[in-house]
């Protein structure tokens, strides 16, 4: 159950991390940039990966079933 919280929290924790240099970096557009080039320039740093990670984490810490079956999570019940 913690390891779950954890990682959720590691998840949650990165995905701010990304969104707020995809934020920062908005302000490229107001010095020229359009938006193709605002992407392609997003998709090369790393730190905006933070964010994809981060949600992965946190998807994966939801819906992967745990080890106890009395847990309560959301794959048991789709298996109903």
């Amino acid at each position: 159950m913690f390891v779950r919280i954890f990682f959720f929290l590691l998840g949650f924790g990165l995905t701010i991390i990304g969104s707020v240099y995809i934020i920062s970096y908005l302000n490229l557009m107001t010095i020229g940039y359009n938006f193709y080039e605002y992407v392609n320039f997003i998709i090369r740093r790393i730190e905006c990966f933070y964010a994809i990670i981060g949600l992965i984490i946190i998807f994966a810490s939801i819906y992967i079933p745990g080890g106890k079956r009395n847990e309560l999570y959301i794959w048991y019940f789709t298996k109903l």
